[in-house]
């Protein structure tokens, strides 16, 4: 490869790196709990993205909405279990997303989400008319191609991730149960085991009777 290839494409890495913001947490809902997020759009036109899915807890189901800067919903959802939106910023301003966890009493929600606000990257003519425009569009598809499959493998990833910690909640909840059944099985027979006791203790022992002359 030549080294303005490589230039180029070290350049136009980093413009993608610094046109795009984002943020993957965990976070725990508890019950009737309401929690927000917030993320700042600099120009109209850009493109946010937004991903969850619910690890543990209940049904593995939540509530969520997106609103704009004037408080308008965009997008919402009712007791679902994860999701992946794009969708595009006309406004410039700080858009809420926000999870809510009315519908459990006792349980608490585990959920992974990321947001992502991201420009979309536009060409710049070269320098010179003539000036290697060929040979950097065939970069920048072959670029662009690459992160389309980064992103693939991402999801698939995630996937799997949230298909993993769901079998694990699950697992611990059967374990838990089976635990406290056999606990609760071992104490009724401890009871009855006593009860027997006393019951044939009780058959057997004869009472003296007093008599009053």
């Amino acid at each position: 490869m030549e080294p303005w290839h490589f230039l180029c494409s070290i350049f136009f890495l980093l413009y993608l790196s610094l046109t795009a913001k984002a943020s993957a947490l965990t976070i725990s809902i508890s019950p009737n709990e309401r929690t927000c997020f917030f993320a700042d759009v600099d120009k109209a036109g850009e493109k946010i993205g937004f991903y969850f899915a619910v690890q543990s807890g209940g049904a593995f189901d939540v509530d969520w909405d997106i609103k704009d800067p004037s408080n308008n919903i965009l997008l919402d959802g009712n007791r679902e279990r994860s999701g992946d939106y794009v969708l595009t910023a006309n406004t410039v301003g700080e858009y809420s997303f926000c999870f809510e966890n009315d519908m459990s009493t006792l349980t608490d929600k585990l959920v992974d989400f990321d947001i992502m606000v991201e420009s979309e990257p536009r060409r710049e003519p070269p320098a010179k008319p003539g000036q290697i425009a060929e040979h950097t569009s065939a970069l920048e598809e072959s670029i662009f191609r690459l992160n389309g499959m980064l992103m693939n493998i991402n999801r698939m990833q995630k996937h799997h991730h949230t298909q993993e910690r769901r079998g694990f909640s699950i697992v611990k909840s059967t374990q838990n149960r089976l635990f406290w059944y056999a606990v609760i099985e071992t104490m009724a027979i401890v009871g009855m085991a006593v009860f027997q006791v006393y019951v044939i203790q009780t058959f057997f022992t004869k009472t003296g009777r007093r008599y009053k002359v």
